[in-house]
């Protein structure tokens, strides 16, 4: 059995996905910047419930419509920056998730996470504020819908995907 630990991330627009994407790789330390822009709403899941995580989010998915949410602004990371997200829909997915795999999780996964897409992390601090204070004026608001879910292995380095679990239900969050 496969013993590196299971990330499960919510999809971005592939518009947003981009742009996040391109903010990352023009502010990420370029040593440390192994991934696209990423939503994580679980860091590390065991690697023995891959086949159950699997059939939840192919269940989830397949009943769930895209689901609503907000880019809000910038989101200080002490030693790096973020774009703050909304979605209380997917915020109540996960806790669904989580509580599917209560006893399962991570001192960290067992915590709502604040939703956000890192740009910048692991720079000094003056780098960080330089970096928000040029990015507050310029991000707009705006609204979007997470398009699905997609489970990675953690490697260290990059991520290997498992899977991409589009929503394509009826049902709202």
């Amino acid at each position: 059995m496969d013993d590196a630990p299971i990330i499960l991330t919510a999809q971005l627009p592939p518009d947003l996905h981009r742009w996040a994407t391109r903010l990352r790789d023009a502010h990420f330390p370029p040593e440390r910047n192994y991934l696209e822009a990423h939503v994580t709403l679980f860091h590390a899941l065991p690697p023995q419930c891959a086949e159950e995580l699997s059939d939840v989010c192919k269940h989830l998915t397949s009943e769930l419509a895209p689901v609503d949410a907000r880019l809000v602004g910038v989101m200080p990371l002490g030693k790096g920056t973020a774009l703050k997200l909304e979605s209380e829909g997917i915020l109540h997915l996960r806790d669904h998730i989580a509580d599917h795999f209560h006893g399962l999780l991570t001192g960290q996964d067992q915590h709502r996470p604040r939703l956000h897409v890192t740009v910048q992390n692991k720079v000094t601090i003056e780098e960080a504020r330089a970096l928000q204070e040029h990015l507050e004026p310029v991000i707009e608001p705006r609204s979007f819908a997470f398009h699905g879910l997609a489970l990675h292995r953690y490697r260290r380095g990059p991520w290997e995907l498992m899977g991409r679990f589009a929503f394509r239900g009826r049902e709202k969050v």
